[in-house]
Parts: C-alpha cells; structure tokens; sequence
C-alpha cells in the first residue's frame, strides 16, 4: 500500500504488477477475463495509489468479472495474501472468477451489471446519514453497464441527493461480449449524459496516469457525484496477445501464457 500520493512511475509499475498477477491467475485455466484486467490497469493503480483508503471508504466493483482486476490490485497493494490469488477461479475458492457476496477486497460486487451504482449510492446516503462526512464510495463500472436503465436511475438519484463522495471509475474499452459496444448501443457522448443527468465527468486517456490522477483528485474534491470516464483497449499492456484475441474472454494457451508473463516480468524488473 503506498503510504501517500504515488508517483507516475510507481502508478505504472503497480498496473503492470497487477497486469502479471491477473495473467497468472488465468494461465491455469487457459482462458479468462484478462481483457478486462488490460483495460483498467492503469484506472485500478491511480485509485489504489493516490485515492481509495479501506479502512475509510467503500469499494464497489459492479461489473462481478471485473473482479479479478479487484483481487489483483488488492494483492499488489498488501491487502489480499499472496497465496489466495493461485485458487482464483478453482471450485470452492474464495476468490471465484465472476464476483459474489463472498468476494474478500470489495465491499460489494454485483453479478448482474448495472446494479453496482445502485449499491453505491445506497452506501454514500448511509455515510451521509450516520454523520460521516469523510468516507468516499467508489464504483468501479463498464461502459456496457450503461445500456442497463437501472445505471441512469442510479445516477439521478445520486444526483438528488448530491450524494459528492461518491465517484464512478467508469472503464470505456467499448468491448463486451457480443462484440464492440459502440455496435450495439450508441452510447456516445458519454460525458455530455453524466453531465446532463447531474454529475460531473471528466473524459480522459484510461492508460494515461497522470491524467487519471488530476480526474481522481478533482472527483474526490467535487460536491457533486463524479465520473471518470477512463478510454482504455483490452489489448493495453501486453503486446503478446495476437492480434485476433477477445478482448472480452482471452483464451490463453501455455505457450502464450509463458510469452505473456516473461513480458511483464521483464518490464518490472
């Protein structure tokens, strides 16, 4: 756990930390939501590292596969032992590969998408009704979520109550399983929605760390509920991946899995 602000470079080594950690959780299986681990990296560093507090905050993952992001930035953070991480996804662990009411690390995570804001909201008016002033909630959420109505009833519910502590970390990688989101639902302009519906948005580069780090502590100062609206691929950060992979469900045969963790061991080294 970073004991204060993290710099660029420590931001960049823990995402790709995180990287390596979610690639050795999906060797065994050979296949598994490593795209989405790509993707929000460098979202998942900037909130371990300069923002969420554990003993303080809440942390909602609402996306339930996103999880294994969670599991991952946990463990690299010293919040999650090192040995849970090999029984991710194995009958009867702890640490299953879609997120439930058991999950370790998180304070809820949703199987069903488009439920986590709800939770969120829910958490950041009790926070607000027990006197506390200074917990944040954050919800880490997937553009594909905001096809669900229940999203946008959230967010002006939030909006209402000008419920400012909490922050949506919103991963834009435009990939979801029945192929790239912007082919299924336009969802553009995201930040114009937010924005009409209440809230402030900030739009930024998803992989840029430093960007994301002015979002963060512009969102936390805010007295209105915020988005950070993180542009990310699912492709960010490994570049053995081929170039035909599912972002949405890699597959990852040995051999790939060998090129994959040399790559990252490399760069951290």
């Amino acid at each position: 756990m970073f004991a204060s602000t993290a710099s660029d470079y420590k931001l960049r080594r823990f995402a790709d930390g995180v990287r390596l950690r979610a690639v050795r959780m999906v060797a065994p299986h050979g296949f598994g939501y490593l795209g989405q681990v790509l993707s929000s990296a460098e979202l998942l560093a900037t909130l371990y590292g300069n923002a969420y507090r554990p003993e303080r905050d809440q942390l909602v993952c609402s996306p339930g596969h996103y999880i294994i992001g969670v599991f991952a930035a946990a463990a690299e953070a010293g919040l999650l032992e090192e040995e849970a991480l090999s029984s991710y996804g194995f009958d009867d662990s702890p640490l299953e590969a879609i997120g439930t009411e058991r999950s370790p690390a998180v304070d809820l995570t949703c199987g069903s998408l488009g439920v986590g804001l709800s939770g969120g909201a829910g958490f950041a008016l009790s926070n607000r009704l027990k006197g506390d002033d200074d917990a944040r909630v954050f919800v880490i959420a997937s553009d594909g979520e905001m096809e669900e109505g229940q999203t946008w009833e959230a967010a002006l519910f939030a909006a209402h109550h000008r419920l400012g502590r909490l922050i949506v970390l919103l991963d834009a990688n435009d990939s979801q399983v029945d192929g790239p989101v912007s082919s299924i639902t336009t969802l553009e302009p995201i930040a114009a929605k937010w924005e009409a519906f209440g809230w402030d948005a900030y739009d930024v580069d998803g992989h840029d760390v430093d960007a994301l780090s002015l979002a963060l502590d512009a969102a936390v100062a805010s007295s209105r509920p915020s988005v950070i609206i993180a542009r990310t691929s699912t492709r960010q950060g490994l570049e053995a991946l081929p170039l035909n992979a599912d972002g949405h469900f890699i597959k990852l045969p040995p051999m790939l899995a060998r090129d994959a963790i040399a790559e990252l061991e490399a760069r951290l080294a």
